[in-house]
């Protein structure tokens, strides 16, 4: 067996993880980083980026299936495409390995290690790993940071297998199912349900609450339910999922309707998207003498555990499990090592569903902040009246920028928007929020035109009461 001592051992190297090694690295800590199931964890390798390529692939195959029919924008196809399934899959594996070598080279520069392998600890500061190669490595570090992620739920009667898959399976596909059933309308579920909707699949969501995307209010969601309705996707909402069952080769998802009846949907494929839970399994969390907050370790505003320089970061350390918000933690977690100043108190973190419209919000919405016991006013721009959501095809989606503020000094308290391409205003809403923006602030920077931005501008005008491109 093989013996290393650092200064610095990182557990996990998806978006924090490694972002936590090269910053250590940079600031010249002896790093190592181990990990098995390929770096850029989930989000690079079956999340974030491959699901996002998915996306764009279903977006250009619905554009051009619309050309073929009657010709739109002057432009027209003498015949519809057709679908590779298993080349889309293809050249969705070279977007990911792409950026995922890149990683690797990032943490070269960095001086970094890199050990691929499963790490196990015997205790808070000394684990063993097998490598990829068989080797036996022990390793001792001064500062362990604990960044493994999360994993599908898996739900006891819906076992992975088969038929039934999570979403990692749904990117790796070979051939589009005719039927595809959806056990869940949260963010994960939509995103995929509505992008092998666009690729021709009949889809089907099975609901247990009463609305799609609980996290959002009902006016931001409209939209998304609008484009289901038009598009022929059923919805159903208050019903609960009990299992999958086959008669005569068909596959089919039983599942309790609204009114208490079972019912059974024919189904080539079901992805149960039912949410994640953070990976504290397998690797020896039990024996580190770790607090826990539920079912996420416990950690303070700098994501110290009880553990002295023990630190657990991403969604290890609890919601929300996005990836910027670990790859923020993990900068700090590095810095602090170093012995920096560091605290992790964002004003806001924004979130991004890539559903159809897209959703994207930041702070709070109005009615959170009236349960806060704010007095509020809002604007809404709708972006109909945006000459580049038309020029872009997309002014009859019913897409809004809302901006909720404080009545009484105007500072921003939550910014949401859905629309055509409106995850890249997120930057600007959690900038503002950040710096303490009031709606001043926003109505009197000029804004480009002809650009999305605008409709922050305009919702800032709005709360304000002058807007200029909509009636008051």
């Amino acid at each position: 067996m093989k013996h290393r001592k650092c200064q610095v051992l990182v557990v996990g190297g998806g978006p924090g993880g490694y972002p936590a090694a090269i910053r250590a690295g940079q600031l010249g800590l002896d790093v190592v980083i181990v990990d098995k199931h390929g770096l850029g964890g989930t989000c690079l390798n079956r999340g974030c980026i491959p699901s996002k390529a998915f996306i764009h692939a279903a977006a250009k195959f619905e554009a051009m299936a619309r050309h073929a029919g009657e010709p739109a924008l002057g432009i027209s196809l003498q015949a519809p495409p057709a679908l590779d399934m298993a080349g889309l899959t293809a050249w969705k594996d070279g977007v990911v390995k792409k950026l995922t070598s890149g990683v690797g080279q990032l943490l070269k520069a960095a001086k970094a290690e890199h050990i691929n392998g499963w790490a196990v600890f015997e205790n808070a500061k000394t684990c063993t790993v097998e490598t990829a190669d068989g080797e036996t490595i022990k390793i001792t570090a001064e500062h362990v940071v604990l960044a493994t992620g999360s994993v599908e739920v898996e739900l006891p009667f819906l076992k992975f297998g088969g038929p039934v898959i999570g979403s990692t399976a749904a990117l790796d596909l070979k051939q589009l199912p005719e039927k595809l059933v959806v056990v869940g309308a949260g963010y994960i579920g939509l995103e995929l349900g509505i992008a092998f909707r666009k690729l021709g699949a009949q889809v089907t969501f099975v609901e247990a609450l009463d609305r799609i995307l609980p996290l959002y209010d009902r006016e931001i969601t409209r939209p998304v339910t609008m484009w289901l309705k038009k598009h022929g996707v059923d919805v159903h909402l208050n019903s609960k999922a009990k299992g999958a069952v086959t008669e005569k080769g068909q596959t089919f998802l039983e599942f309790e309707d609204a009114d208490g009846k079972m019912q059974k949907l024919p189904a080539g494929a079901i992805l149960v998207a039912v949410g994640r839970k953070p990976l504290t399994e397998g690797w020896g969390l039990e024996n580190m003498g770790l607090d826990m907050d539920g079912r996420y370790v416990k950690v303070d505003d700098r994501c110290r555990t009880g553990m002295r320089d023990v630190w657990a970061i991403g969604d290890l350390a609890g919601e929300p499990l996005l990836a910027h918000k670990a790859t923020a933690q993990g900068e700090m977690v590095a810095e602090l090592i170093a012995g920096h100043r560091r605290v992790f108190d964002p004003a806001a973190i924004a979130a991004v569903c890539f559903t159809e419209p897209e959703i994207v919000g930041a702070g709070l919405t109005p009615d959170e902040a009236k349960a806060k016991g704010e007095e509020v006013i809002t604007g809404k721009f709708p972006l109909a009246a945006s000459g580049r959501y038309l020029s872009m095809e997309a002014g009859l989606d019913g897409g809004f920028v809302r901006v909720t503020a404080r009545k009484s000094d105007h500072v921003i308290l939550g910014i949401h928007a859905v629309g055509a391409h409106v995850a890249e205003l997120s930057g600007e809403f959690a900038l503002a929020l950040e710096m303490g923006a009031r709606l001043e602030d926003i109505a009197h920077t000029i804004h480009v035109h002809p650009t999305l931005t605008e409709g922050f501008m305009e919702s800032a005008l709005t709360a304000l009461g002058h807007p200029i491109h909509i009636s008051a």
